[in-house]
């Protein structure tokens, strides 16, 4: 069999395996199946087709196996980042602590329109506040709540902005740092 079909098998390997390290694996997998099996043969008359058939499916078995594997990776991946919360949810958690150190108007402008997404036309409805009056206690109360973040943590980010790390300035005010 060796002798009837390795080099035309290997050829046939080569051409389909992304590799010659993977060819020459199939190759001596197709003929340890070939010797397995070789009494289970029919047709002797077919036995070509049949040796490149058991070639044929262990390609795909291979490639089949190297996308579960792929899959099983990617999945993976996907877990570990669901599982790992990013540097911009921890900062997040800390801000119900940050606003507490807000004066009582900012905090509620800012919750109103960062945490519960009302406009700021509706936020000077439901405070009896112009318009411009909502509009200027929400930036105030943004500003207000940058400097309380700034005065606890000291932040980098990369070239894009992405936040890439954090320091706290002081152990003892870091509201919301519970690491």
């Amino acid at each position: 069999m060796w002798r009837l079909f390795g080099d035309q098998l290997r050829a046939f390997l080569m051409q389909r395996a992304p590799n010659a390290q993977v060819a020459e694996d199939l190759l001596q997998e197709t003929f340890v199946r070939i010797h397995t099996k070789l009494d289970e043969v029919e047709d002797q008359q077919r036995i070509r087709s049949w040796v490149f058939q058991i070639a044929r499916n262990l390609v795909i078995d291979h490639y089949r196996a190297k996308s579960r594997e792929a899959a099983a990776l990617a999945d993976e991946i996907a877990a570990d980042d669901q599982t790992e919360e990013s540097l911009e949810e921890v900062v997040i958690g800390w801000l119900p602590k940050m606003l507490e150190q807000l004066p009582a108007e900012h905090r509620e402008a800012i919750k109103l329109y960062e945490i519960e997404g009302l406009s700021q036309q509706e936020i000077a409805d439901r405070l009896g506040l112009s318009l411009s009056g909502a509009k200027s206690r929400v930036q105030r109360g943004r500003t207000k709540l940058k400097q309380v973040l700034f005065d606890c943590c000291s932040f980098e980010h990369d070239r894009r902005g992405n936040l890439i790390g954090y320091q706290r300035n002081h152990e003892s005010d870091s509201p919301g740092m519970d690491d």
